[in-house]
């Protein structure tokens, strides 16, 4: 039960960008763009091993000392919350502004 690296190009399941690899060569469970992932992992990160498969909806933020800023994602199908690490190309600014919005 340990994290097994990932770093795959794929097409987004929630707004169809293209997606491409990590751009310092981390995993990638993500799309940069909506911010959206899909719910692959089971117990251990990267392991594939879920059989939800639900899209990860990205629904808040939290800090993390060792970590820095990270996403909230919950599954629209099973309820399943996970955090994220932000990746450097992630629309990270657009997602706040949308957060804001509906915290209004």
């Amino acid at each position: 039960m340990g994290f097994t690296m990932r770093n795959e190009s794929f097409s987004c399941q929630h707004c169809q960008a293209e997606v491409t690899l990590h751009p310092t060569g981390s995993a990638r469970n993500h799309c940069p763009v909506c911010l959206y992932s899909l719910h692959v992992d089971d117990v251990s990160p990267g392991d594939r091993a879920s059989d939800c498969h639900g899209l990860m909806q990205p629904v808040g933020i939290d800090h993390k000392k060792n970590k820095g800023d990270m996403i909230r994602h919950k599954c629209v199908k099973c309820s399943k919350e996970i955090l994220n690490i932000l990746a450097p190309d992630d629309d990270f600014l657009g997602f706040v502004r949308k957060l804001n919005k509906t915290q209004l």
